[in-house]
């Protein structure tokens, strides 16, 4: 497959020569993005880029071809996983206790561990070692940390939430059955937006150019969601009814996300139902298969 339009935006040769070289496993489309985008960043001088999505998007995926891109590229490229900055299960189990319950449960905005990933970020634009935490989803909490040599090039930020901007409206309305039974004050609700105005605003304004992988819709996250759940040890996996509810957790701020990051990303990528990428907008000009 070809993303139509690509050869506009970098030299067909470049892009050709990178994403043949990639892991021949993967999907055709996500590598020839994954050069694009490296290419794009190197040209272009972007040292710090963010890459948002529902879950089941591609993230990890596409950030492990953009590593290997720069390594084609002769560009020193480090992919940072925001889950890896979750708060550790004891910190979020303070939060549900002194804050709101549903603050135990990992992913929405205000379970991560935002100052220190902000402070990896910067770091890694500097010479020296950086030491960055590991999550294990599997426990869910931290199991140890990793170094990271700085002096990075470009230092990508993949993660479901990046870029997900505050509500503009009142967020009293519940839009699902876990806020409904679970946030009758909106409480929680209130958290997470306290959250997004504050230190996750200001993550954002640290990144200088921001990818958005758009799913089609709240069935796909639940379908991918699922699916990756197969992938799985056996007694770790969620069943539907439990994926159901998990994605309840995301749902408010993933349909934010697909309302307002098509205007305001500077690459969105339409995946279509089969996981495929249907489009490419690259600075707000079309681009179709």
């Amino acid at each position: 497959m070809r993303i139509a339009g690509l050869a506009n935006l970098v030299p067909s040769d470049a892009v050709r020569g990178c994403y043949g070289c990639l892991d021949a496993g993967a999907p055709d489309d996500y590598r020839q993005l994954a050069a694009l985008l490296v290419d794009d960043w190197y040209q272009r001088g972007v040292a710090r880029a963010g890459i948002g999505g529902g879950q089941g998007a591609g993230k990890s995926t596409l950030g492990r071809l953009i590593t290997e891109a720069g390594s084609v590229f002769g560009v020193h490229v480090e992919v940072l996983s925001m889950d890896d900055f979750y708060l550790t299960r004891e910190e979020r189990e303070r939060l549900a206790e002194t804050v709101h319950p549903l603050l135990a449960t990992r992913g929405p905005p205000g379970t991560h561990d935002v100052a220190r990933l902000r402070d990896a970020i910067a770091a890694l634009g500097q010479p020296g070692a950086v030491e960055v935490p590991r999550f294990d989803k599997g426990t869910d909490t931290r199991s140890g940390s990793a170094t990271i040599d700085g002096g990075v090039d470009v230092v990508v930020l993949e993660g479901w939430c990046v870029g997900a901007p505050a509500a503009e409206s009142a967020i009293d309305e519940p839009i699902n059955a876990l806020e409904r039974e679970h946030d009758t004050d909106a409480g929680w609700r209130s958290y997470i937006e306290t959250a997004l105005n504050g230190s996750y605003a200001k993550l954002n304004d640290d990144l200088e150019s921001m990818v958005f992988l758009k799913v089609p819709g709240l069935d796909a996250v639940r379908r991918w969601r699922l699916q990756q759940e197969g992938e799985r040890p056996p007694e770790q996996r969620l069943n539907a009814a439990e994926v159901n509810r998990f994605v309840e957790h995301y749902e408010r701020i993933t349909r934010r996300m697909l309302a307002t990051l098509p205007s305001n990303a500077d690459v969105v990528v339409d995946l279509d139902d089969d996981h495929r990428v249907a489009g490419l907008r690259f600075r707000g000009t079309p681009r179709h298969r």
